[in-house]
């Protein structure tokens, strides 16, 4: 398995789209709304359907800013919301330890998401919440998930072992004194000859539950195996995670395949450093993400992201021998399965 140690790419612009002024007092308006009637940010099906209402009342312009990614860069910086550093208080200890800490700050990010598509949250990750806190945690630095630190974080598909990953993977930043960066590599941006193609998109090796699902890691059915690579409608798509990918068991061939990919996704990947208020959205088909090293101090000023994943309804991007994995017995859960989409 791959460890890690792709070079780290300098600060690159990732494409903006800026919310007006009067578009995020729309937004935080609505979610201090919700936060008053609920108070709480624990997502329950009453509060979920009001997100969903709420969602559907935001104007046109918030509705314009999140359209679908439309550049081969495959992601966006959604600029202009607002964070007060002062009143979110310090960056928790772990997601275990966060609460209700930014409370506002997760359901305006489940407004966001309710706009762009269907949030899904994990029975085996974060106690199932929709919004997740990105945090370091002490003992988790060399662990190749969001906890870590002081490894850089390979470059890889959101929750890529699983058929029911989202669509688009949203990180909001609440705090990042350091300027850490996200790494991200579009593949519709490599260079790849089609016999490296071809390799890939053959069913070869299974990819294996990360260290956030414990109990999937302990699942007793036979790991599917998984193309990296597949030709979309649209173009090329991907489905990666080297860290939990057993290149070994694969044949000279593939795993020479493999490493061209590898080595074309960091030459094209850029750093984005987000500040307080930004809100990345990565199209989870096309882009991998990953993050520098950092050393965190675990002193309530560490960088601290919320992140929401999402299923876009109707999306039909993947190959369709997808619908036959066991997924490792993980269950995604969608907050709005039973109601028609969002506008």
């Amino acid at each position: 398995m791959s460890t890690g140690t792709a070079p780290v790419p300098a600060p690159t612009p990732a494409p903006v789209r800026l919310l007006d002024d009067a578009s995020a007092d729309e937004l935080h308006r609505a979610a201090d709304e919700i936060l008053t009637a609920f108070g709480t940010s624990a997502t329950s099906p009453a509060l979920l359907r009001r997100v969903r209402e709420s969602a559907a009342a935001l104007g046109p312009a918030i509705r314009h800013q999140c359209r679908p990614v439309d550049t081969d860069a495959g992601l966006f910086v959604l600029r202009g919301l607002r964070v007060d550093d002062a009143r979110i208080g310090d960056t928790p200890g772990s997601w275990r330890t966060a609460g209700d800490a930014g409370a506002h700050h997760d359901i305006a990010l489940l407004l966001l998401a309710t706009v762009m598509g269907d949030p899904i949250a994990w029975d085996g990750q974060q106690e199932g919440r929709f919004v997740h806190n990105i945090v370091p945690a002490p003992g988790h630095e060399r662990k190749q998930t969001g906890a870590s630190s002081s490894v850089l974080l390979s470059p890889h598909t959101e929750d890529a072992f699983h058929p029911g990953r989202a669509h688009l993977l949203m990180l909001t930043c609440m705090r990042n004194h350091d300027a850490i960066a996200t790494t991200a590599a579009s593949v519709r941006r490599t260079r790849l000859d089609d016999a490296t193609v071809e390799e890939l998109t053959r069913p070869v090796l299974p990819i294996l539950p990360d260290d956030a699902y414990a109990e999937a890691q302990g699942f007793a059915g036979e790991p599917p195996r998984v193309p990296a690579l597949w030709r979309a409608p649209d173009g090329l798509t991907l489905r990666f995670d080297p860290a939990y990918t057993p290149l070994a068991e694969a044949a000279p061939e593939y795993r020479a395949a493999y490493r061209r990919l590898e080595d074309e996704l960091a030459r094209v990947s850029v750093a984005v450093s987000l500040s307080p208020g930004e809100v990345l959205v990565v199209d989870n088909d096309l882009v991998v993400h990953g993050r520098v090293p950092f050393t965190a101090r675990y002193d309530g000023t560490d960088r601290w992201l919320k992140r929401a994943s999402v299923r876009v309804p109707g999306r039909r991007t993947r190959p369709a021998a997808e619908a036959g994995e066991h997924g490792y017995g993980q269950a995604a859960i969608e907050a709005h399965a039973t109601e028609a989409p969002a506008a």
